[in-house]
């Protein structure tokens, strides 16, 4: 008999996670980077610019999945990292709160968020990036806009799933929606 070593542990293959998310939710974490002045004022908000599953182009918040036995930070930290660059310099508190929780469905019109691959369940936080942002992985590119800019239909209209809802609850939580 030979023993199979696990070298990813926390990682599910393709296989497995199709099937995990057909019948549970799976947690995720919504990072909205922003910049803040030093009164702590937040004047810009950071979106990605990516390209979707199914070719289209938009923007969004640095997102994902939390990994078996990892704590939240960490996975906050894991993300920002690997979506912005070891470069940004995240602010995450040690003992980090939400600001909301969103529930995306794979049934559009349940809630405002929707992902047609599962039902995830996202804590979604108002991360402070001081450092310099370079887009990673599959990011094309990373930009900052102004709370107006952020709220603006032509951005909105960019964002998928309901991304954009948090951007604007995210702003209505540090004072800064216009």
């Amino acid at each position: 008999m030979t023993e199979i070593t696990e070298t990813a542990p926390g990682w599910l293959s393709p296989e497995e996670l199709e099937l995990t998310r057909a019948r549970m939710p799976i947690l995720y974490v919504d990072a909205v980077p922003v910049r803040v002045d030093s009164s702590g004022m937040v004047t810009h908000v950071g979106l990605l610019l990516r390209i979707g599953a199914d070719g289209t182009i938009t923007r969004a918040l640095v997102s994902g999945r939390v990994l078996y036995h990892e704590r939240v930070r960490d996975a906050l930290i894991r993300h920002l990292e690997k979506d912005l660059g070891p470069t940004a310099l995240p602010n995450v508190p040690a003992s980090p709160q939400p600001f909301t929780v969103a529930e995306y469905f794979p049934t559009p019109g349940i809630t405002p968020f929707h992902d047609p691959r599962q039902h995830a369940v996202s804590l979604a936080y108002i991360v402070p990036v001081a450092g310099e942002c370079r887009p990673r992985q599959d990011a094309l590119d990373f930009a900052w806009f102004t709370p107006e800019e952020a709220v603006s239909p032509m951005v909105q209209q960019e964002m998928a799933g309901g991304q954009g809802i948090l951007v604007k609850q995210a702003l209505a939580h540090v004072g800064r929606l216009p």
